[in-house]
């Protein structure tokens, strides 16, 4: 009798205590701070378990937040065009994202950190220094001052969402993609030129 090949299917017990360790410990100490040790050190596994089930620790976080998409794939086709556009595709990309199946987890990720403080604590330090910061440099933007550009795009594009997404605001929720993004991609594209 010939066995299965392939990777043996892992424990979920495993898998739950180290993303509950890694939830816990993304928020008390930020993602730069939890690191694989201390996060495997909280599950009580082997550091190299967590690699196993996680591949790297970004995933691991996406895991830990339960994320639909991994944001960092979409950084790089909005900025590829340059500031020249950038609002339209941004607002395009966004909403063409949350209209996917993707966009029903992304609400209810959305809707956790709203209620609870340590996945907004995760979230917030998630925006921050792995989009945003990304956003900055990719753009060539001064950090300073880039980073206040950015986090006003960011307030604009959570405000689109809660009304489009969560609480359904008409007629923004029922307004075509391309209307909103002919709306809302100029300001965007504002904030970041300055």
């Amino acid at each position: 009798m010939v066995g299965r090949s392939g990777r043996r299917p892992g424990n979920q017990d495993t898998r739950e205590a180290i993303l509950a360790a890694a939830r816990s410990a993304f928020a008390e100490r930020g993602m730069d701070g939890a690191t694989i040790r201390v996060i495997a050190a909280g599950a009580g596994v082997d550091p190299a378990l967590v690699h196993h089930y996680f591949g790297t620790k970004d995933q691991l976080f996406l895991a830990a937040m339960r994320a639909p998409i991994d944001p960092l794939t979409i950084i790089p086709l909005v900025l590829a065009g340059g500031l020249d556009g950038i609002g339209e595709r941004l607002v395009r990309m966004l909403l063409s994202v949350w209209d996917s199946p993707a966009g029903e987890a992304a609400v209810a990720v959305l809707r956790s950190a709203f209620s609870n403080d340590d996945i907004a604590a995760m979230m917030r330090e998630f925006i921050v220094n792995r989009i945003l910061k990304q956003v900055v440099k990719g753009l060539g933007l001064d950090p300073v001052e880039g980073l206040l550009r950015a986090s006003l795009v960011g307030s604009q594009i959570a405000g689109v969402i809660t009304f489009r997404y969560i609480i359904k605001v008409e007629p923004m929720a029922s307004a075509p993609v391309e209307t909103l993004v002919a709306r809302i991609g100029p300001t965007i594209e504002t904030y970041l030129k300055g």
